[in-house]
C-alpha cells in the first residue's frame, strides 16, 4: 500500500472486519473460537488489495509464523471458546460448574464475563464474581448455562483491563518467601519453571550455586521443588523447610521395598 493510504475496508464484511481485529491469535486459536473461515477470507482479500512491486521484502506472513501454544500441551477437555463466544457476546451472566484443583469437589457459580481470555496457549473465561474478579480456565467449566440476565460488570472495566489486573496479581502476589541455593546446572531450568516468582541474588552468586528468593502463593506450593533433589537447598522458613522434609520422607515411603517375607 502506498504511503499514508489504508485498505479499503468496504470489500470487508462486518465480521471480517470484526475478526481482523483478533489480534495476537494464531490459527489454531482462530479454529478453536470458529473464526478461522472469516479470518482467511479478510486477510485474502487485503493480500489481494496490495500490489506486488519490484524489489520489495518479502511479506510478513512469509517470513513469521505464530503458534502460542506452550510445548506438550495436551488437547484441553471441558469447554470450549466457540461454545461459549456467543453467550459472553451476547452480554450475559452466566452459571457455571467450575472443577478447581483446590476444591474437593466442583463449585456452582453465578458470573458476570467480561470475555474469554488467551495465554500461553491456554483459554480463561475473565469474569465477576459477586463483584470480585475471577479467571476461570475453561477446561475446568465442566458445565455452564445462560441465565437470562444482563451482566453486572464494573463500570470503567474493560476485558483488558481487568486481565491484565489479574495477571499481574498471579504473578506477583504471593504468601511466602522462599530462601534457596540453586546448583548452578538447574539456575535456567529453575528460571524456565518459576519464570518472574525467581528473584535471583545478584550479592550471593558462586561458582557452584546461585543464592535466590522463589514467592508461593501457598506453603502447599513448595512441593514443586522436590523435581529439583538436592539441587536446591532451601535456607528458609523453618515451615517450608518442614514441608519438604515431610513430602520427601513420604515419597521415600512410597517407594520403599517392600519388606520380604
Amino acid at each position: 500500500m502506498l504511503p499514508g493510504s489504508g485498505p479499503d475496508l468496504t470489500r470487508l464484511t462486518p465480521g471480517e472486519r470484526d475478526h481482523l481485529s483478533l489480534t495476537g491469535l494464531d490459527e489454531k486459536q482462530r479454529a478453536e473460537l470458529n473464526a478461522s473461515a472469516e479470518s482467511r477470507r479478510a486477510l485474502s482479500k487485503i493480500a489481494a488489495a496490495q500490489p506486488r512491486r519490484v524489489h520489495e521484502l518479502l511479506p510478513l506472513t512469509d517470513v513469521v509464523h505464530v503458534d502460542s501454544r506452550p510445548w506438550r500441551q495436551a488437547r484441553a477437555s471441558g469447554t470450549t471458546p466457540a461454545s461459549l463466544i456467543g453467550a459472553v457476546r451476547r452480554g450475559r451472566r452466566l452459571r457455571i460448574e467450575y472443577d478447581s484443583p483446590r476444591e474437593s469437589y466442583p463449585r456452582d457459580l453465578v458470573v458476570d464475563p467480561y470475555g474469554l481470555f488467551a495465554k500461553a496457549g491456554i483459554w480463561y473465561l475473565v469474569a465477576d464474581c459477586a463483584r470480585v474478579p475471577r479467571m476461570y480456565r475453561l477446561e475446568r467449566i465442566t458445565t455452564w448455562k445462560e441465565v437470562d440476565q444482563p451482566r453486572r460488570i464494573r463500570e470503567s472495566q474493560t476485558l483488558a483491563t481487568v486481565a491484565a489486573a489479574l495477571t499481574d496479581q498471579w504473578e506477583h502476589n504471593h504468601a511466602i518467601e522462599v530462601s534457596a541455593t540453586i546448583d548452578q546446572t538447574q539456575i535456567e531450568r529453575a528460571q524456565r519453571i518459576f519464570g518472574q516468582r525467581l528473584v535471583p541474588d545478584d550479592q550471593e552468586e558462586s561458582a557452584t550455586g546461585h543464592k535466590v528468593t522463589i514467592r508461593f502463593l501457598h506453603l502447599e506450593d513448595v512441593r514443586a521443588l522436590l523435581p529439583f533433589g538436592s539441587a536446591i537447598t532451601v535456607h528458609g522458613p523453618t515451615e517450608a523447610r518442614a514441608h519438604l522434609s515431610d513430602l520427601a520422607t513420604n515419597l521415600a515411603h512410597h517407594y520403599a521395598p517392600s519388606p520380604t517375607s
